[in-house]
């Protein structure tokens, strides 16, 4: 089993970096030809769909937060890193860990906190374009700040074993 576990992950992981990737260029297109379209009907048929311009903004905050995962994934989020031009390459694991444990618990925090927004609109019974549930809309908060808290979290898990790793061959070298 342990032998499988491996190319069982790594397979995994291809599948949501395509699926991922897939999700993001099918809701861009998407949201393009909505937009494009949306644009002709009003300037050449006075004549647009009411509902074209929550779906927009719908489409909007999923390709945000999709491609806020994809980045956590990439390690290529925005971060603010002052340190580690000033700190000496042994010491900058320190604030990168402080870093990574902090967002993965901000990202837990706010997928908690999400999960509660849409159990929320779930039992008021809210709706979007026009007659849809807002649940079904609203779902992607939850999961991808959970996805994002995963993705810190590992992150930061391999910060530490990286610095008891040096700090074992650290010792041994002396």
């Amino acid at each position: 089993m342990s032998d499988d576990s491996p190319g069982i992950l790594q397979r995994l992981e291809r599948w949501g970096t395509a699926a991922e990737n897939a999700s993001l260029v099918l809701l861009l297109s998407t949201m393009i030809i909505l937009a494009v379209g949306q644009i002709v009907l009003r300037i050449f048929f006075n004549f647009g769909f009411i509902w074209t311009d929550e779906l927009i903004k719908l489409i909007v905050l999923w390709i945000a937060l999709i491609a806020s995962v994809a980045a956590a994934r990439n390690n290529r989020h925005l971060r603010i890193d002052v340190l580690s031009h000033f700190v000496p390459e042994k010491y900058a694991r320190f604030p990168r860990i402080i870093v990574e444990a902090f967002a993965a618990s901000m990202c837990a925090v706010l997928a908690w906190y999400s999960w509660q927004y849409v159990q929320l609109s779930l039992e008021f019974e809210d709706t979007v374009l026009v007659d849809v549930p807002a649940w079904i809309a609203y779902m992607v908060l939850p999961l991808s700040f959970a996805l994002m808290a995963y993705r810190f979290f590992l992150t930061f898990a391999g910060e530490v074993v990286a610095l008891f790793r040096s700090a074992e061959t650290g010792a041994d070298s002396r």
